[in-house]
């Protein structure tokens, strides 16, 4: 398994905006036979910064085999306004877990 957090800045005004997309664009990303599950988190202390955590089965099934599929094209169509907001998009191993 491999995890990809995706960092916005989301300005109070497209807050709404940003969620309700997210919200379309999960019913393509929970089809994909890639993603083992997903969350969104919005900061508690700077109501402006969300975070995007998505289970990938591998590093390379997800920019490989889901990036050429139909399901993140539809997924990106829903997103593609707020690419521009993002800070940060790591993929990370798990190292330590209870």
């Amino acid at each position: 398994m491999m995890l990809e957090y995706i960092r916005y800045r989301v300005g109070e005004d497209d807050a709404e905006t940003f969620m309700n997309a997210y919200r379309a664009a999960m019913v393509p990303l929970k089809a994909s036979q890639y993603c083992l599950g997903y969350d969104l988190s919005q900061c508690a202390e700077d109501p402006e910064l969300f975070i995007l955590r998505i289970r990938w089965t591998s590093i390379d099934d997800h920019l490989q085999n889901f990036r050429a599929s139909a399901q993140f094209r539809d997924f990106f169509t829903h997103i593609k306004p707020f690419v521009a907001k993002i800070e940060e998009m790591q993929h990370y191993t798990i190292t330590l877990a209870s």
